[in-house]
């Protein structure tokens, strides 16, 4: 029997899923999402997939339809009789929820893993886990994919005289010295404080930005409190321009309003999340081509490590 890899997409990522099936080579596969009328839904795959490697390209950010149908079209396509089913999730919902940080609450993203293992995935393959250790949720094999593969090259691209690296926030400071490592230049760390999620009650800059030309990376942007907080700051205390560049554009609440108001020159995004609406001041970058390399190399049993950057 032929070895044969068929690419599929979710509802919620048919866009970069027709993406990466292009730069594979092949068309995206036929699948059809029936929806009865009290809101229950049932997917289809609408050609065989017998014996196949079996892509599902599917984003689980909210409405959690969006993590059921693909729990649900793994479910259908073992069923089927494929040989493997690989889930792509551009972006890990439910990341953020990777520790009990508090009382009588859950560890949202490990069920998640559970969700997924339990309808029959054999391996994931997904984009800047919000933390790294989620890896070690699911009981299968992980490819965990850096944005900084494409980052890295628009940044040289943007050939910034005065360059520096800026984590909005202390958890991301080891996403910015390895930027910062790799293109060999300073880094800058704001510190914030928060009395609940979402809203940063104060913010102060850890290093000089003054006559600088910043960059903020981040892995995720929600609704842009921090990180537009961040760029009001960082020109406030003299920098040139302020740039981000952030992996999962959620922008979510007045995420947009905030971004265009503010002190930001750009902010360049990938396109594991659709954008909900366009803005002067965003810039979408694929991770399209990305994807379809590694896929090709799951398929054919290659090894990806050089696709791991940092």
């Amino acid at each position: 029997m032929p070895n044969v890899a068929k690419i599929f997409s979710g509802s919620a990522s048919i866009e970069l899923g027709k993406s990466i099936a292009q730069n594979f080579g092949q068309s995206l596969g036929k699948y059809s999402l029936a929806k009865f009328s009290d809101g229950e839904f049932q997917p289809s795959f609408d050609e065989s997939v017998r014996g196949c490697d079996v892509f599902i390209v599917q984003s689980t950010f909210p409405p959690t339809d969006n993590l059921f149908e693909l729990l649900l079209m793994v479910d259908a396509a073992k069923r089927a009789s494929a040989r493997r089913v690989i889930a792509v999730l551009p972006y890990f919902g439910f990341a953020r929820q990777d520790r009990k940080d508090q009382p009588r609450v859950p560890i949202g993203s490990k069920m998640v893993a559970n969700l997924l293992t339990a309808a029959g995935i054999s391996r994931v393959m997904t984009m800047d886990l919000h933390a790294d250790q989620i890896q070690g949720f699911f009981e299968v094999p992980v490819d965990h994919l850096y944005a900084s593969a494409v980052f890295t090259e628009v940044i040289k691209e943007l050939n910034l005289p005065n360059l520096v690296m800026a984590s909005p926030d202390m958890g991301g400071s080891k996403r910015a010295y390895a930027y910062a490592k790799h293109l060999e230049c300073e880094v800058v760390i704001c510190y914030k404080q928060r009395k609940k999620a979402n809203k940063v009650d104060k913010m102060f800059l850890i290093g000089d930005v003054e006559g600088k030309d910043v960059l903020l990376v981040d892995d995720m942007i929600d609704t842009a409190g921090t990180l537009t907080k961040a760029a009001n700051i960082m020109v406030e205390k003299g920098a040139n321009s302020v740039r981000a560049i952030c992996t999962h554009p959620i922008l979510s609440g007045e995420a947009y309003n905030r971004i265009e108001a503010s002190s930001l020159d750009e902010l360049i995004v990938t396109d594991t999340i659709p954008l909900k609406r366009q803005s002067d001041k965003i810039r979408v970058v694929s991770v399209a081509d990305l994807f379809a390399k590694v896929i090709y190399k799951v398929h054919n049993y290659e090894s990806i490590s050089s696709y791991f950057i940092f």
